[in-house]
């Protein structure tokens, strides 16, 4: 009863003090002029302060910090390895939405962030599946052997990058923050991890707060501070995780698989046409749903319904339900297919109309 308690009230000062803090940066970024000007590839259509996303990564690291000290069974070399990458990350996204910074440099801090997380929390080394021979838990694992580093790196990066990419409306990567890291309070009391546990209950409460100001019309924007720094978090928790069991990988993925399909369905779209896969575009499932018609909103709810449903199978397969995560498993791909053809439909009923 007091730990559900602590959590409860750590929760509470989150997203009061996330609320509290991304007010501040809308006041200061609206008098420095800290905006976010529409161009031919915005979705909004008014000058909008950025920058809101530096209270979640503030709020969570100093309110991890606080339950480290006094649980004595965090691991202090994992959180000060999280801590520096996070800074990292989180440092040069702040300095590009102050000025642009080249994605190269980006790049490379992020691969540099990392690394330096990857020293304390170690690398993926295998992966949990379904239908495997061990009775008891219902899983059997697939081997990386040398490809853990390099494959851990990627993952890292480019989650990274890649919910970057998909905050680009008003609520989608704060609401996908949300259940994510709801998905990962779940997971971490599930699988006795409570580093884990903790830091997905910051994001989500700190998310929360943020979304007060956020969800469409929104009065302030995440910006790559934390659009980047919530990409680095749920790549890390899910390394962090596979440490003790290997199926806390496929369960990461499926915590942000909406996310993961956009991004990686896009980038395969934009390579096969030849297009220059690191310049801005509006061409991610959620941009085209909106320029076909759909509001902000709309497009925001129907991406964390779909998040929902990856909690859903996260938990299942964390648990060991390995038929029941292959059917939801099959109900995701199916909804992924679904909104690609939803999405084209619209395109082409939107180009009739006109």
């Amino acid at each position: 009863m007091n730990t559900m308690l602590h959590m409860g009230a750590l929760a509470l000062t989150a997203v009061a003090a996330s609320y509290l803090g991304v007010a501040i940066i809308r006041c200061w970024a609206s008098r420095a002029q800290m905006l976010d000007v529409p161009n031919e590839r915005s979705l909004h259509t008014r000058p909008t302060p950025r920058g809101g996303g530096l209270a979640i990564v503030v709020v969570v690291l100093v309110l991890a910090w606080l339950a480290a000290l006094s649980n004595p069974a965090f691991s202090w070399r994992a959180i000060v390895a999280l801590t520096l990458g996070a800074v990292l990350i989180a440092g040069v996204s702040w300095w590009d939405d102050l000025r642009p910074v080249s994605f190269w440099v980006r790049l490379l801090v992020h691969a540099l962030g990392a690394c330096v997380a990857m020293a304390g929390i170690g690398i993926i080394r295998e992966i949990g599946m379904p239908f495997g021979i061990d009775h008891a838990s219902g899983l059997t694992s697939l081997p990386l052997g040398w490809l853990g580093f390099p494959l851990t790196l990627v993952w890292i990066v480019g989650l990274t990058n890649a919910y970057n990419f998909m905050d680009g409306i008003d609520g989608i990567a704060g609401g996908q923050a949300v259940v994510a890291g709801v998905g990962w309070a779940i997971l971490g009391w599930i699988g006795g991890q409570p580093l884990v546990g903790v830091v997905g209950l910051l994001i989500a409460a700190a998310s929360l707060g943020f979304l007060g100001h956020n969800w469409p019309p929104a009065r302030i924007f995440m910006g790559d501070v934390g659009s980047a720094f919530l990409g680095f978090a749920f790549a890390a928790l899910t390394v962090r995780a596979s440490q003790s069991n290997p199926v806390f990988v496929l369960a990461g993925i499926a915590l942000i698989w909406p996310f993961v399909f956009d991004a990686v369905f896009t980038f395969a779209r934009r390579l096969c046409r030849g297009e220059k896969i690191w310049a801005a575009h509006r061409s991610h499932l959620y941009q085209r749903l909106v320029i076909s018609g759909l509001s902000h909103a709309q497009v925001s709810g129907l991406y964390i319904g779909l998040a929902m449903l990856g909690l859903v199978w996260a938990v299942v397969l964390v648990q060991g339900w390995s038929y029941l995560a292959v059917t939801v498993a099959i109900v995701a791909l199916v909804a992924a297919l679904s909104l690609w053809a939803w999405t084209c439909q619209r395109e082409r009923s939107r180009r009739l109309l006109t």
